[in-house]
This record gives structure tokens, C-alpha cells and sequence, in this order.
């Protein structure tokens, strides 16, 4: 790889820009594609840049046929995260499930008495307020964000950021009755219906989980769905 291109990749990757590299087998001609633009030598046309982004999309390696030879298209994206907001019980084994599954996670909770314990010590901890933790963690279209406390003063600043951002999913634990109500208090602060309709709650595939560990099980089946566009709008 020509060093401009290495230096463009690893600045993509610092950045968390998803990128493939597009690398013809025969010529050993290179291009890097980003979403919307390509940079290299390797002249690609529409098809292959859309197919490039769909191996973008799935997070998936493939390889096309072209008339100039089979081009190799390696993706290069950011490794997902998994924002938690609450150190509750069901907090350390959604954090388990998600990094064992390929999420860097986050563990959100200004509580010092919840967040400071040693359970939590393999993850990054954040003690800041969750809206202004979440300005630092700038979540973006490969973040997921769950909320767990079923406290309005925690629950609603980070549903009203994680609203506001680009995180493909954003969930909240709560019975139905607490969901409706929170709907309400979102509403109230002026988000349109469309935008509520975002926030899977009650969090987690309905697969009638009651312990911890298997309503961690349904919320991380729930984001891979929707990573993965298998779940319903």
C-alpha cells in the first residue's frame, strides 16, 4: 500500500470513519472508499463503489468482478460501542454480553456509589452527568444506547442526546406504563413522534425474560437485529 493511502486509512481509523480498501488482485491497484468519495489509483465505477458500500454496511469483506479482474474489498470499520447508562444489576451482564459479542463499552453513571465499583473495572466508566458523557462519547451510527436506572434524571438527558445523535440504536428498561410516561416527558421537550419512535421500550426482544442475565440476553438480541436490519421499524 502507497504510503498516502496508509496515512488516509489510519486517519480514517482514528477518526471511527468507516472505509474499505479496494485492492484489484491483478494490477494490484488500490483505492480507498469512503461514503460518498474514493481516493487512490484504482478507478472504480458506480456499481462497484455501491457494492463497496454495502460491504461497508454489513461489515463484510467480499470480492467483485470487474473487466479489469476480480477486485479484493477489505472493510475497515470502527468497532461498534455499547453506551450503558446505570450501573444496575442488569448493567454488568449486558456489559459482559456486548463485549464478548464486539462492543467497546461504555458504562455511564454520575452515582459514585454504583459506577466505582470493581465489577465495572474491565470497561471505561464515565461519572459525569449522562447528557454531557455523552457529548464526550459523541455517539455515532455504530453506537448502541441503553438506558437502565428508571430514574427520569438520569433516563431523560440521555434519551434526549442519544435522540439527537446518530446511534443506531437507543433503548430504555421500563414497563410499559413507565415507557408511555416517558414518551410524554420527551414530547413535552419537544421531540415529534417520529423521533420517539427511535427508543425501543420496553428494551429487548419479548422472549420473557425475567433475570438479569437473560434481559441482557434479549436487549443485546434486540440491537443485533437492528444492527443487522432484521428487526421491525
Amino acid at each position: 500500500m502507497k504510503s498516502q493511502l496508509l496515512e488516509s486509512l489510519m486517519k480514517a481509523r482514528a477518526a471511527r470513519t468507516p472505509v474499505a480498501l479496494a485492492t484489484n488482485l491483478h494490477s494490484g491497484q488500490q483505492a480507498l472508499i469512503f461514503a460518498g468519495e474514493t481516493t487512490g489509483e484504482l478507478c472504480l465505477d458506480i456499481d462497484m463503489i455501491a457494492a463497496a458500500g454495502e460491504a461497508i454496511a454489513r461489515d463484510r469483506a467480499t470480492t467483485l468482478a470487474t473487466p479489469m479482474g476480480e477486485v479484493f474489498v477489505q472493510v475497515f470499520n470502527p468497532p461498534p460501542r455499547l453506551v450503558i447508562v446505570g450501573a444496575v444489576h442488569i448493567a454488568l451482564p449486558l456489559a459482559r454480553m456486548g463485549a464478548l459479542a464486539g462492543y467497546a463499552v461504555t458504562l455511564i453513571d454520575p452515582r459514585s456509589g454504583f459506577a466505582g465499583s470493581q465489577t465495572f473495572a474491565d470497561y471505561e466508566v464515565l461519572g459525569d452527568w449522562p447528557d454531557e458523557a455523552l457529548e464526550r462519547v459523541a455517539p455515532d451510527p455504530r453506537t448502541a444506547i441503553v438506558t437502565l436506572t428508571h430514574d427520569p434524571k438520569l433516563d431523560d438527558p440521555a434519551l434526549a442526546s442519544a435522540l439527537r445523535s446518530g446511534a443506531f440504536y437507543v433503548g430504555a428498561l421500563g414497563s410499559r406504563k413507565t415507557h408511555t410516561a416517558r414518551l410524554a416527558r420527551l414530547k413535552a421537550q419537544g421531540f415529534a413522534d417520529h423521533e420517539l419512535e427511535r427508543i425501543r421500550g420496553p428494551v429487548g426482544l419479548d422472549i420473557g425474560a425475567e433475570s438479569p442475565a437473560e434481559i441482557a440476553v434479549s436487549i443485546l438480541a434486540e440491537m443485533t437485529a437492528v444492527r443487522r436490519g432484521r428487526a421491525a421499524p
